[in-house]
């Protein structure tokens, strides 16, 4: 069954290196719809999104530096990326070797998508 988010979440996962996409509640870490490999856990990876890029936003916002357009986080073994929009977050879990620069982009794009859907009512 498609839904607002399919054609955003195939954009993404058809990048070389994207392990999982995803549209989560910032509040709750929620997954709201996903694509994701097997053998990965969508609902682990959301919760850690979550909760990093809300604190970014609170801290960006506490140091006057404004609304945080773009997160990530590179470890060992590969990157989360999130792009915010309202109270929803896009995020993929992605190999370390990804084009971090299309990434970006795509994840740009699906958030102002995202906001426009927010735009139209949809919550």
């Amino acid at each position: 069954m498609a839904t607002p988010f399919t054609h955003m979440l195939q954009s993404l996962a058809r990048q070389r290196g994207v392990i999982a996409a995803l549209v989560i509640s910032e509040r709750d870490g929620i997954v709201i719809d996903s694509y994701v490999q097997v053998g990965h856990s969508a609902d682990r990876v959301a919760a850690l999104a979550a909760k990093l890029f809300r604190k970014a936003r609170l801290s960006a916002g506490a140091a006057g530096l404004g609304a945080v357009s773009f997160m990530q986080l590179e470890a060992q073994s590969g990157r989360i990326c999130a792009a915010g929009a309202g109270d929803q977050v896009i995020v993929i879990l992605a190999e370390s070797g990804i084009n971090v620069g299309l990434v970006r982009g795509e994840l740009l794009r699906s958030a102002a998508e995202i906001g426009a859907l927010d735009g139209q009512g949809f919550r």
